[in-house]
């Protein structure tokens, strides 16, 4: 793709460079780096619960041994390329026992993802699908009243640690779920969609207002554009349009996303990609309507599938970096054999990096990140079109942060 299709990530800026003394630098060769993207570049990151919280047998004992090593392997592989991680919020999985939820682990995996750069999402805070089982014991009001109880300790507690959420998952099927009873499809149907929306991004809002709240669906159909438009219309305060876009049973591919953007884009609202898969082995078969009805023991990678599955994400990552809505994008499996068995990791089992992380990386850490040379003038000036985000400026052995953010001046000062 032409590297012009990104320059709207980019920014002019003029940097007044200048010396502990105030003093400005003139005629000086300074080194610039960029260091982290604006754009969110994301990551399923469950494990870090895990190595940063302890076991989840309740005793929070830290992981040793080989199982430590691994964990930090394929976390530092994740934060080598990524600046943005979701983290799990499942009520069911979070809160299995009432009143006693998983928050000390998770916030010190928040804690140890932010340490690092990474800005944390959680995911989801409403969803029918792994539903805590306890709340069936109560009648629907109460049910009701427990799960925005459950939305505003959650966003309450993480705020400042984590500031994007994803509010309610997959609604536009919500109230017609039937594999299973559970107590959010039961309160769905109660409020309807739109009012159960309404209810829980409310709560979110009043927990966090400087949050940022999506509604994220895997239906791209256009019942989700209903959906959204009447939430709109009631007013409900959502931030960010999320799509999953599981791809088991084949690449969508150019044309499918493009239509699909351009179907978004009419809102006005940020895109998220939330969840994306691109396998590298046989797809799934085309008959399968609900992906979790295909559970097979094993689905191996392929070198033919791994260097599909690279071009293939490589491809969508350009489409979607290089549309203007679009401000996040994030893969849902780091390694395979996650989520149905599926070969969908940017690495192997054993960690080892796959085509598919190797191209992103030389995407996202170099072709797409700003480096330079410049040379200020006799003011202690020089102009900068980078793409947006974190820089470090070097003089020398000094060194000096900045952003580039969208400022026509932007101040650099070392010492």
């Amino acid at each position: 793709m032409n590297s012009h299709a990104f320059d709207h990530r980019k920014s002019y800026t003029k940097l007044r460079v200048t010396g502990a003394d105030r003093a400005p630098l003139a005629n000086k060769r300074i080194r610039i780096e960029q260091r982290r993207h604006s754009f969110l570049f994301g990551i399923g990151a469950f494990d870090t619960v895990e190595l940063a919280g302890g076991a989840a047998d309740g005793s929070h004992a830290p992981v040793s041994g080989q199982r430590a090593a691994q964990l930090a392997d394929l976390l530092d592989k994740v934060c080598a390329l990524c600046n943005y991680a979701t983290l799990p919020f499942y009520w069911g999985r979070y809160e299995p026992v009432p009143g006693k939820p998983d928050e000390a682990r998770t916030i010190a995996a928040s804690r140890w993802l932010a340490d690092r750069g990474i800005t944390v999402k959680g995911h989801p805070l409403c969803w029918h699908t792994v539903c805590a089982p306890w709340l069936m014991r109560y009648s629907d009001k109460e049910i009701l009243r427990r799960q925005l109880a459950r939305i505003d300790r959650e966003v309450s507690a993480f705020k400042g640690l984590i500031d994007t959420w994803d509010v309610l998952n997959e609604g536009v099927i919500m109230p017609a779920f039937n594999k299973y009873d559970n107590a959010v499809t039961r309160i769905c149907k109660m409020l309807g969609r739109v009012g159960l929306i309404k209810e829980v991004f409310t709560t979110a809002r009043k927990a966090n207002p400087q949050a940022t709240l999506i509604l994220n669906d895997f239906d791209v159909s256009e019942k989700y554009e209903i959906l959204i438009d009447g939430c709109l219309q009631a007013g409900v305060p959502i931030d960010v349009i999320g799509i999953q876009s599981h791809q088991h049973q084949g690449y969508w591919g150019k044309e499918k996303l493009l239509e699909t953007l351009d179907r978004y884009s009419h809102f006005g609202l940020p895109i998220h990609f939330t969840e994306n898969t691109i396998i590298s082995g046989d797809p799934m078969p085309p008959h399968i309507e609900d992906l979790n009805d295909w559970q097979v023991d094993s689905w191996p990678s392929t070198p033919d599938g791994e260097e599909r599955q690279a071009r293939e994400v490589v491809e969508m990552y350009e489409i979607l970096f290089a549309h203007p809505r679009v401000e996040a994008i994030t893969t849902w499996d780091s390694t395979d054999g996650r989520w149905l068995n599926a070969p969908s990791g940017l690495l192997h089992k054993d960690n080892t990096p796959k085509p598919v992380y190797n191209a992103l990386l030389s995407k996202i850490k170099g072709e797409w990140l700003t480096t330079a040379e410049i040379t200020t003038n006799a003011h202690g000036e020089a102009e900068l079109f980078g793409f947006r985000g974190c820089y470090t400026a070097g003089f020398g052995t000094q060194t000096a942060s900045f952003d580039v953010d969208g400022r026509l001046e932007t101040p650099v000062t070392f010492g």
